[in-house]
C-alpha cells in the first residue's frame, strides 16, 4: 500500500520502521520542522525524520505536501502517530488518515494520554487504531488492545510497551485491508475524558496529597518539590508500608544521585521539610 506517514518524536519511529518492513511504500514522511542546539547554529531533526533519512525516504515539514503526493505518486492513505500538529480538513478530504492513538477510546482523548492513565490511577489502558477525522481523537476505531498498567509501571515503561503493541497492532490492522484501505471503523461508546497537556506547576508535589497520588507523579517523571528555595526533583521513589521512600533525587543544577547520597551532603535538620520555603 501506498502510505504518507506523519510522526515526530522517538515513539513514532519503530511504527515507520515496521511499516517499512511489512512491504509498504512510504511515498512520503511528514515531521516537524529540525529545532535549533542550544545557542548554536545547528539544528537536530525529529527522530522520526532521522530515521525516514536513514531509510532513504523523503521527508517535508509540510502538511499540505500530502496533497501532492495523493495527485502525484497515488497515496492511498495516510497514517499518524504522534505527529503533533492539526491536520486540516482540507487534507483529510483527499486521503483517509488513521491514528496509532495511546489510549483506549473514548478515555483520554488528546495529548497527553499515557501519563493521564497513570497519574489517574487506571489498571489498564491500551492503544486505538482510529479514524482520523477533524474533531479531537472522535473518530470510530478499528481494532484496539488492552495494556495492564502495573503498581511500579513508570510512564517511560508504559510508553515502550504501548508502542510495541501498538505498532503490532498497526502493522496487523493494515494487513488486514489486502492492499486497499476498505476499513470501517466502529463508533466510540463510552465516557469521554481528555488527556490535557501537562504544565511545569502540574508535576510539583503537594504533600497533603494521597501517598498513592504522589507515587504516581513520580512514576510519570519529572516530579519536583523544593528544598532550601530550591528545586529538588524525585526521580524515583517506593512505596514500603504506606511510606513513601525516595530512591533517586535530582538537585537544581546538578545531576541525579541517590537519596541517601543527596541526603548525606545536604543533611536536613529534623525540622526541614520537602515543599517548605
Amino acid at each position: 500500500m501506498k502510505l504518507v506517514y506523519l510522526g515526530t518524536p522517538d515513539m513514532a519511529v519503530p511504527p515507520l520502521r515496521a511499516l517499512v518492513a511489512a512491504g509498504h511504500e512510504i511515498v512520503l514522511v511528514v515531521s516537524r520542522v529540525d529545532k535549533r542546539r542550544g545557542r548554536g547554529s545547528g539544528v537536530t531533526p525529529s527522530p522520526v525524520k532521522a530515521a525516514a533519512l536513514e531509510l532513504g525516504l523523503p521527508v517535508s515539514h509540510s502538511v499540505d505536501d500530502v496533497l501532492v503526493t495523493v495527485r502525484d505518486q497515488g497515496a492511498e492513505l495516510g497514517v499518524v502517530v504522534a505527529f503533533g500538529q492539526i491536520i486540516e480538513p482540507h487534507v483529510l478530504d483527499e486521503i483517509p488518515m488513521v491514528n496509532l492513538h495511546f489510549s483506549l477510546l473514548p478515555r483520554w482523548r488528546g495529548a497527553a494520554p499515557v501519563e493521564r492513565a497513570l497519574l489517574a490511577g487506571d489498571a489498564v489502558t491500551g492503544v486505538c487504531v482510529m479514524a482520523l477525522e477533524e474533531g479531537l481523537d472522535t473518530g470510530g476505531v478499528y481494532a484496539r488492545r488492552e495494556v495492564p498498567i502495573g503498581p511500579e509501571t513508570t510512564a517511560a515503561d508504559l510508553r515502550m510497551e504501548l508502542v510495541d503493541v501498538g505498532t503490532s497492532l498497526l502493522v496487523a490492522t493494515l494487513a488486514a485491508s489486502l492492499g486497499e484501505w476498505v476499513g470501517e471503523p466502529e463508533p466510540q461508546t463510552g465516557e469521554v475524558t481528555y488527556a490535557a497537556k501537562f504544565t511545569g506547576a502540574d508535576f510539583e508535589i503537594d504533600w497533603n496529597a494521597p501517598v498513592d497520588d504522589i507515587h504516581r507523579l513520580i512514576r510519570v517523571g519529572g516530579a519536583w518539590t523544593t528544598f532550601r528555595d530550591k528545586r529538588l526533583k524525585i526521580n524515583e521513589a517506593a512505596l514500603v508500608d504506606g511510606a513513601l521512600q525516595p530512591q533517586i533525587v535530582q538537585p537544581e543544577g546538578k545531576a541525579p544521585m541517590s537519596f541517601d547520597a543527596w541526603r548525606n551532603g545536604a543533611r536536613p535538620a529534623g525540622d526541614e521539610l520537602f515543599g517548605s520555603l
